[in-house]
């Protein structure tokens, strides 16, 4: 058995590679009115990558593959967060699929890919394995947001999308190659170590960082890198821009906690990459909730929302520190749960032939139903910071971190665009509440939608009220990974 003990840390990877082989296979054979099974193998699989990534969590960070892969108390926090979000993502997706001809066994294998490719960044100790499984999950998104090939607009969506992918992995790439050129490894663990012996920083290894956080701003969508994100978010269809705002997000985090956090985590390099995330702050914050106030359609609105939430986590990352990093995660976290609520609404009164993707096809919905409405309420409020909702917290935890590690007036000019963001964000709501609808067709979601938009909303409600739980989950992690 020795042969399969250095298998055990990637088992939910192994297992989850397998299992997407075996429903690639079996959809063949599937006929097109029995889908459905397709659905239900897919979500099988992730619920048992669920059961075998919680079985095989560990406390110790494990390495395995000659130290290129580790599997530690972070990696199973994101990776169970990970596979729970796809799973959810796949329920609200199903019948808006099912409408516009995309249930189908391409859209679960490409899904289960991305999914992959994510589990694999959250656990990769070397640079080369991180940059696969960036692209794994990369190319599967390019592929999903070109999916509907008839529709102009998600092609061209696509095609942006590609084409700034493309340039961001280059200059990954180039910035891995300098890191190299300067210390001669590639392993994460090393690289902090001969990083934390040498006694100055070498040029090509400032020069390869600036790569790397120009790459990590493209991930992110934080600005001045965001030029994708509201193109693909208006262009992608629902149920994809729905998976693409969010669960990769929480492989984005990962990228920066393996690379800024471990690798280039020293005293002398935070300072330099910490005079860059400000800047990407600053301008996301700025351009995200300015921008953001002029939309009139929901999903722009949602996607500079998102730039401004990003500058949010970087505030919480250029802390430097434990509590800065576990601020970030935790507000990422917070950040997928609240999106993913806030776009199964659309595509809870989106229907065959209407998107329900304009801020005015929002009016009126507390007269059509009370229920969603107010499920809606608790999305906005969150995003807005409105205590007790959990969105209060994830802000008051990052601007905590912000404050201790000095930056005053970086906390200040947050809480003045968070103000700004709470005029879009109570929009929606003004809309809901007192406004006259265009549509009196009440929503009639499928049983299981119901009941798991429901448990998004109290889920927002309940963190907010008990949020100690995972904020401690979050910190424990980082401390047990870094």
């Amino acid at each position: 058995m020795d042969y399969i003990q250095p298998l055990w840390p990637a088992f939910p990877e192994l297992f989850l590679l397998l299992a997407v082989s075996v429903i690639l296979i079996a959809d063949l054979f599937i006929k097109e009115e029995n889908r459905i099974v397709t659905y239900g193998l897919t979500q099988g699989a992730l619920f048992f990558a669920i059961v075998i990534t919680w079985m095989w969590a560990t406390r110790e960070p494990i390495y395995t593959f000659s130290g290129m892969f580790v599997d530690d108390f972070m990696s199973d926090v994101l990776k169970l967060i990970v596979l729970l979000s796809v799973m959810l993502v796949l329920a609200y997706s199903r019948a808006y699929l099912g409408s516009r001809d995309m249930f189908k066994g391409e859209f679960f294998a490409l899904i289960l890919f991305a999914t992959l490719g994510m589990m694999i960044m959250i656990s990769a100790n070397h640079l080369l394995v991180l940059y696969l499984g960036l692209e794994l999950m990369m190319l599967s998104l390019y592929s999903m947001i070109a999916l509907q090939r008839d529709s102009a607009t998600a092609t061209e969506a696509a095609m942006k999308y590609f084409v700034l992918g493309a340039l961001a992995s280059g200059l990954l790439l180039y910035g891995m190659s300098m890191i190299y050129g300067a210390t001669g490894t590639l392993e994460i663990t090393e690289l902090a170590q001969i990083i934390s012996e040498g006694s100055t920083v070498s040029t090509v290894l400032v020069f390869g960082l600036v790569f790397l956080v120009a790459g990590i701003g493209f991930e992110l969508g934080a600005a001045p890198f965001h030029m994708w994100v509201p193109d693909v978010y208006h262009g992608a269809p629902n149920a994809v821009a729905l998976f693409v705002s969010s669960v990769p997000k929480l492989a984005g985090f990962a990228l920066i906690i393996r690379l800024l956090g471990q690798a280039l985590g020293d005293e002398q390099l935070v300072l330099h990459w910490q005079q860059m995330l400000i800047v990407m702050a600053v301008l996301s914050l700025v351009i995200g909730n300015i921008t953001a106030i002029v939309q009139t359609n929901l999903k722009r609105m949602l996607a500079y929302s998102t730039i401004s939430h990003m500058g949010f986590v970087l505030l919480g990352v250029l802390a430097g520190d434990d509590n800065g990093f576990s601020a970030a995660m935790f507000y990422m976290i917070v950040y997928v749960l609240t999106n993913l609520a806030a776009f199964g609404m659309l595509l809870l009164l989106s229907r065959a032939g209407f998107e329900a993707d304009n801020l005015t096809d929002f009016k009126g919905l507390n007269q059509r139903s009370p229920w969603y409405a107010f499920m809606m309420l608790l999305v906005m409020f969150s995003m807005t910071g409105i205590p007790p909702m959990v969105g209060f917290y994830a802000k008051l935890a990052v601007l905590q971190a912000v404050l201790n590690a000095g930056f005053l007036g970086l906390a200040v000019l947050a809480v003045l665009f968070s103000v700004v963001g709470a005029f879009y964000y109570l929009r929606v709501v003004k809309l809901m509440y007192f406004d006259t609808p265009d549509d009196t067709t009440k929503l009639a979601p499928t049983a299981d939608v119901k009941a798991l938009m429901s448990l998004n909303g109290a889920a927002l409600l309940f963190f907010g009220i008990v949020p100690q739980p995972l904020m401690a989950i979050c910190l424990y992690s980082i401390q047990a990974s870094l």
